[in-house]
């Protein structure tokens, strides 16, 4: 017999701004601007991606071999991590303000034998969007785990019509990947007048990444007119990517990244592994401005 699977979805609202959040893996899959009614979220066609707007939890990018090592046990987990596809609860909710959470009695501890509980946090103010991840460790041994967003923006036009423009002039130094992991290999590529011109040939080998950025905020342009403020203080490194000839460009906050090629696997000794301790919690928030 054929079943039905229930989309649990909410919406969020101002005078200015909407925006929808999917229960499944607390994701942000509209962002609208209500006298336009311009969508500014990429629409998740799976010829290009079938994501839209993913949390990556408790990893950024992939494990070497797919898996970590933490008191001389090995554990499995696939490339940015399990959150992006679990059902978050949803615990709070008015006008332009939901909270949804993820706590660990949810997941099989063959995969992460830690007790947390995952918050997720979407507030409207005047014409931005606020992204609050909350970790909060709720056992007594460390929790390490990494966070980070990866929102794709709709692209109406052209896309060599649009280019991003960084708070700062800087040569900007993206590391490569080989086989999914960190390598030592650098690409410097420089701005011009702190604006980046986009092309699909600067996404020919996958994502850029940067493991810091004097940046904290990217504006996207179109035809060189400012469309929306990235704004990403709390974190650390950051991706820019696409897939050759779609129409989305995904600027990724991130607190962590994917393995590099010579490490060890245990997972405390990961490069850009967050140690949280017990009992404690950590906040890391973006936003996004419609201009």
């Amino acid at each position: 017999m054929f079943q039905q699977t229930t989309i649990l979805k909410t919406t969020i609202f101002n005078s200015e701004l909407s925006a929808t959040i999917n229960h499944k893996g607390a994701e942000l899959i509209s962002l609208k601007k209500i006298n336009s009614n311009k969508e500014y979220i990429w629409d998740g066609n799976p010829i290009y991606w079938g994501k839209q707007s993913p949390i990556l939890f408790p990893i950024v990018g992939t494990l070497k071999n797919n898996s970590y090592t933490y008191k001389e046990k090995t554990y499995e987990l696939s490339r940015h991590g399990f959150a992006r596809d679990m059902n978050f609860d949803l615990i709070s909710h008015n006008e332009n303000k939901v909270i949804f959470s993820l706590p660990s009695s949810r997941l099989k501890k063959e995969r992460y034998p830690f007790e947390f509980e995952l918050r997720i946090i979407y507030t409207i103010q005047n014409s931005e969007l606020i992204v609050s991840y909350h970790v909060i460790n709720k056992g007594i041994d460390v929790l390490p785990f990494s966070i980070g967003g990866h929102p794709a923006f709709a692209l109406s036009k052209k896309f060599e019509t649009y280019s991003l423009q960084f708070e700062t002039d800087e040569i900007l130094t993206s590391y490569q990947l080989k086989y999914d992991l960190l390598s030592e290999k650098t690409k410097e590529i420089h701005l011009v007048k702190n604006r980046l011109p986009l092309t699909y040939s600067l996404f020919e080998n996958d994502a850029l990444i940067f493991k810091k950025l004097k940046s904290k905020q990217i504006q996207i342009l179109e035809t060189g007119i400012p469309i929306l403020n990235f704004t990403f203080k709390d974190f650390p490194n950051f991706g820019i990517w696409t897939k050759i000839n779609a129409p989305f460009i995904c600027l990724e906050p991130w607190v962590g990244y994917s393995d590099v090629l010579n490490t060890t696997g245990n997972i405390l000794e990961k490069e850009g592994i967050q140690i949280l301790e017990s009992n404690s919690s950590k906040e890391f928030k973006y936003s996004i401005e419609i201009l």
